[in-house]
């Protein structure tokens, strides 16, 4: 059993029964206290990696940049996915996207202007599709995205909203830490 106490500098201590032990429990910290992942999931299933790799290329293909983005976004926001939104909010930036609208993607629905609705239909199919298994799609939302882009535009989307889902889920598992975009280490 571990117990977590606080300190008199505000910083937690974890002991553990056992000699102050604290289980592995999947990331760990190295010497210098960075986190490591659990498992480098591109070297383990090199071809699962790759698919997912296309996938997310062929999903965005034709969509607007900064609405990928948006998308990409708000999914993990959803999925409390902090490596992710780390990475695409960064890449917003490069692209040009202001500060205004990232600080209000997480609340759209309350600063509508700030989106074209093209990008709300987006952002509300995306939320849909992301939490789906509490109601399923509605059929509201749907037909309001479908009014917004042509069925192959759509179909992207669904696509684009798919394989964020699944990076979230890559990073989620792994232990992927926010601020270590290993894109860039890897060269990708």
């Amino acid at each position: 059993m571990t117990t977590n106490t606080s300190t008199s500098d505000g910083t937690w201590d974890a002991t553990g029964v056992e000699g102050g032990a604290v289980p592995d429990i999947g990331a760990t910290v190295t010497a210098a206290g960075a986190a490591r992942t659990r498992l480098d999931f591109a070297k383990a299933a090199p071809k699962v990696f790759r698919a997912i790799i296309g996938l997310d290329a062929a999903a965005r293909a034709g969509l607007d940049p900064a609405l990928v983005e948006l998308v990409q976004i708000r999914a993990s926001h959803l999925n409390r996915c902090a490596y992710c939104l780390h990475m695409h909010t960064n890449d917003a930036r490069k692209a040009g996207e202001s500060e205004d609208r990232l600080h209000m993607v997480a609340v759209w629905r309350e600063a509508r202007h700030f989106f074209t609705e093209r990008e709300q239909a987006a952002l509300a199919l995306t939320e849909a599709v992301t939490l789906v298994s509490g109601g399923g799609v509605p059929d509201d939302v749907y037909a309001h995205a479908a009014a917004h882009f042509d069925e192959g535009e759509l179909a992207q989307l669904l696509g684009l909203i798919m394989t964020i889902n699944t990076w979230n889920r890559v990073a989620l598992a792994t232990g992927k830490v926010a601020g270590t975009d290993e894109r860039r280490q890897a060269g990708r």
